[in-house]
């Protein structure tokens, strides 16, 4: 649906002749003042008709990315005690599906949720299917950057380095799907997962973009750097660009992957709060899962933001009603479902319009 923002437009619509003269006063002075905010804050609003959960295995929590695969099964979700697991709609729960970090072990990991332990157990934060292949891309905030295959297992480690300089805290992730090259994000070349709020308090910008050639396995750190919180990423149907959060800058970068503009970027979206991972919709768009600050209160509102490629937001979704205050992860539209992913939750949300 276009959104007019025509003045002649939203006049045509009132038939002022229907008022009195303080009436028609008002009412211009209302149609001035929508006119005067800026076009990327327009809202539209949509009702929610339905939500459940999809619980996760007991005492699990943390299902931050999502993704399905060729096949349409899942969803999948990586949570915190290092695992990858598949929803099984046969069983109505989730079963194992694959794990990055060679050290694991289900005795020790299953169901824990210490952060102790992840350097041992894996953290997937990002995940998603290179659709021809039916190969699974994992961003592992320990094991680094892992691949798995349709019957998952431990996955195979493709890189923990980028030009001398290990991965220190892999976050976002994003697979092109025309040639299986992938682009990920590393949060800060200084600070371990585990060491996040430090980071945040330090006001890191060591992150770093980065891409995996499919074609000569070689990973390159893209001519971006500097990064504050490298967070989601995501590539533009067109695959000529990437859109990717800085949790910590509280803003969105659109990196230039093709064209005149190649290998630049640009800030397009500034928040007021941290976003976390970007997810494209089928009609293009993107949708950012956005922890947004509470004017005058210390509480967040978990919020799905939908922007398009140049950072317009079309839409914005607080989900605080189904979430309270937990942080919201990732915001993934499949038909007319929502799949709502979360660091803290113990459960997939899925929203219908």
């Amino acid at each position: 649906m276009a959104i007019k923002t025509d003045a002649d437009c939203y006049a045509s619509s009132f038939n002022f002749r229907q008022f009195g003269f303080n009436e028609t006063v008002t009412m211009l002075l209302i149609l001035l003042i929508f006119l005067s905010v800026p076009s990327n804050y327009i809202v539209l609003s949509q009702q929610i008709s339905t939500f459940r959960k999809l619980n996760l295995p007991t005492t699990s929590v943390g299902p931050e990315p999502i993704d399905f695969d060729a096949l349409g099964r899942g969803p999948y979700t990586g949570i915190s005690d290092g695992r990858i697991v598949r929803y099984d709609k046969r069983t109505s729960s989730f079963v194992d599906f694959a794990f990055a970090s060679q050290n694991r072990s289900k005795a020790v990991c299953d169901g824990t949720n210490s952060p102790a332990l992840r350097p041992v157990c894996g953290r997937p934060l990002g995940i998603e299917f290179f659709h021809r292949r039916n190969l699974l891309f994992i961003a592992d905030a320990f094991a680094g950057l892992c691949v798995v295959g349709p019957n998952g297992g431990l996955a195979t480690q493709l890189a923990t380095t980028a030009e001398g300089i290990s991965l220190r805290f892999l976050n976002g992730l994003s697979v092109d799907q025309h040639t299986g090259d992938v682009y990920f994000t590393d949060y800060s070349s200084r600070f371990l997962q585990t060491q996040i709020q430090q980071a945040i308090a330090a006001n890191d910008s060591t992150g770093r973009l980065l891409k995996y050639d499919y074609r000569t396995k070689n990973v390159t750190v893209l001519l971006l750097r500097g990064l504050s919180g490298a967070n989601g990423v995501a590539i533009s149907s067109d695959g000529t660009y990437l859109l990717f959060a800085e949790s910590i800058a509280n803003r969105t970068q659109r990196f230039w992957l093709r064209g005149a503009r190649a290998f630049t970027s640009e800030v397009v979206a500034n928040f007021q709060g941290m976003p976390r991972n970007i997810r494209r919709t089928p009609s293009g768009d993107f949708l950012v899962g956005v922890s947004v600050q509470r004017p005058g209160a210390p509480s967040i509102v978990p919020t799905a933001i939908r922007i398009n490629g140049a950072g317009q937001i079309l839409q914005t979704l607080p989900l605080d009603h189904y979430y309270n205050t937990t942080v919201i992860s990732e915001f993934l539209q499949r038909g007319s479902r929502y799949y709502a992913g979360s660091a803290q939750a113990n459960f997939v949300g899925v929203f219908n319009w």
